[in-house]
């Protein structure tokens, strides 16, 4: 009996070994599984900030230019429209021809094109706002071409070769750092400019202004909307195969493909209703319908998370079944309704797929200033550049991809921070 008893509690212990042995195993794959899971994010974002830092630095030329008003064919007095009629590009090409000297129209071609055709507008608004600069020296850090920006902040000092600089550029190049005269600032262009054909000059202020026009349209409409619906369906609704299938079919749409939506958009706010293409408003309406779903499925589950006992003590109190669902339920349930509505704006403000069904894709300069003005949006705006055969819009590229990442960030931050301060744990 002894011996039996020692056997059957060694296999215990042996089983119990087995049992824990497993247990390890399991941890190490689930701990290897996250750390892998970290590493590759890592490395994502290390190389999205390695590729797109640059971009926030742009290559400067500092040099001290005549504004030769003889030149110009203006005086002090002149308006602002006969200012910006005046030739500010030949002036600079004048100055740096007789500063460089260039032999043949080869090399002047050359030298002017390292110098961005930003330069004379940078000029001309200076002189728009203080006249009083005509026929004095101004020192000015005037904008380099793309080639020039790239060869300075990546080629300079190493053995890569940028086909597109030339030996007699590359060498007055050296000539300029050598005179103190090359140097990188920061690129307040990325910031407050439109898009552009020319990448020194090219930023994302239209496409973050389309973006938020966009995402509020989005949001004035899907919000109240979505809230609606997710009241009536879980307070009012009667229980019936039509009530089964439309919520089957509501957590069927939080799963299609977004291009779905913006083929459905395409096809009735577009070609239907006649609303424009590539405007903030058509974009706002796909955009609602892509995440009414995901706010109708937040928005149930925040009413379900509400105690009975809250209405039941209502109920007791003599409310009716608006007031109760209006003055006690709601207020306690709005908190995961807005972290859900969070969550879905910032997975709207991703989309690329549903928007280019639309129309916009469209090449936008200007600022859109309302919502049925023609724009981008952010990440369409990434789309368009990481298409173009420059190097410095790559870069670029990778600098969008960090402030829409920088904005999902915050938007998914905000979520959790509201859901924490202000849920009510039961």
């Amino acid at each position: 009996m002894t011996n039996t008893s020692l056997s059957t509690r060694e296999k215990v212990e042996k089983s119990m070994v087995r049992r824990r042995a497993a247990e390890k195993r399991f941890r190490t794959y689930g701990m290897a599984s996250v750390l892998f899971g970290l590493l590759c994010l890592v490395g994502l974002f290390g190389d999205i900030i390695n590729k797109g830092a640059s971009a926030f630095r742009q290559t400067v030329i500092q040099t001290e230019i005549l504004i030769d008003a003889d030149f110009l064919g203006i005086n002090k007095k002149a308006d602002d429209q006969e200012i910006r009629n005046a030739d500010f590009e030949g002036l600079i090409k004048q100055h740096f021809k007789a500063m460089v000297q260039p032999q043949g129209r080869g090399e002047r071609r050359q030298l002017y094109s390292m110098i961005s055709a930003g330069a004379a507008w940078q000029l001309q608004e200076a002189v728009i706002a203080d006249p009083s600069l005509l026929g004095k020296k101004l020192s000015v850090n005037l904008i380099a071409d793309d080639d020039v920006d790239q060869w300075f902040k990546h080629d300079r000092g190493t053995e890569l070769h940028n086909n597109r600089m030339s030996e007699t550029q590359v060498k007055w190049l050296e000539q300029w750092i050598d005179q103190d005269m090359l140097k990188t600032q920061f690129n307040t262009l990325f910031f407050v400019n439109g898009d552009s054909r020319e990448p020194e000059l090219a930023g994302i202020r239209g496409a973050i202004t389309g973006t938020f026009l966009t995402l509020l349209v989005t949001f004035l409409l899907s919000f109240p909307i979505g809230v609606a619906a997710a009241i009536y369906l879980e307070e009012f609704a009667p229980r019936n195969k039509i009530t089964e299938f439309v919520e089957i079919n509501i957590n069927n749409l939080a799963a299609v493909p977004s291009i779905t939506f913006g083929l459905l958009g395409l096809a009735i706010f577009i070609n239907i209703f006649g609303v424009a293409r590539s405007t903030p408003l058509v974009g706002g309406l796909v955009l609602t319908l892509m995440t009414l779903p995901t706010i109708i499925i937040s928005g149930r589950a925040a009413i379900k998370a509400v105690p009975p006992s809250i209405r039941e003590a209502a109920f007791g109190l003599g409310a009716s079944k608006m007031q109760v669902v209006f003055h006690h339920v709601l207020p306690l349930a709005l908190p995961g309704m807005l972290t859900g509505t969070i969550i879905g704006m910032a997975q709207a403000l991703g989309e690329t797929a549903p928007l280019l069904m639309i129309g916009m894709v469209a090449f936008v300069v200007d600022v859109p200033g309302f919502i049925n003005d023609p724009s981008t949006v952010l990440p369409v705006q990434i789309f368009l550049w990481s298409d173009s055969p420059e190097r410095a819009f790559m870069e670029r590229t990778s600098g969008a991809i960090m402030v829409l990442l920088g904005f999902l960030v915050t938007m998914n931050t905000a979520a959790v921070m509201l859901r924490r301060r202000l849920e009510r744990r039961w």
